[in-house]
């Protein structure tokens, strides 16, 4: 990794039952991103790309510009955190992706965003 671009991103999800109807394969999960510019070079966030999968193998591909209408302009050692949401039809899945940053020096490069597990509570162990 190039520590002069170095971005880490950390996922914590959770169940919303509230919005959530078994009964019609609705589970609703919310999820808080945090992304840290742990690099040398200030950089942009510019946009995002989703796999969000269920347990029937069910593949949601999700691209757009930005997260939460932002692109967050993250100086090295600044934090930025939002909190979003997704659907899926069963009560576990998955989901995993990557920013595309830009840094102040023209560079290019993709954050991973590890995958992460969306889980009903006492549904796994």
């Amino acid at each position: 990794m190039n520590e002069k671009n170095n971005i880490i991103v950390e996922a914590t999800p959770y169940f919303i039952a509230a919005q959530s109807a078994p009964e019609k394969d609705r589970y609703v999960f919310a999820y808080t991103i945090t992304i840290t510019n742990k690099g040398e070079v200030p950089a942009k966030l510019l946009s995002r790309h989703w796999l969000i999968t269920d347990a029937n193998g069910k593949i949601q591909e999700v691209r757009g510009e930005g997260v939460v209408g932002e692109q967050p302009y993250l100086r090295p050692g600044e934090t930025f955190r939002y909190t979003s949401g997704a659907m899926i039809e069963t009560p576990v899945g998955t989901m995993q992706g990557d920013y595309t940053m830009r840094s102040d020096d023209g560079d290019s490069f993709n954050a991973n965003v590890p995958r992460f597990t969306l889980s009903i509570p006492r549904t796994l162990h």
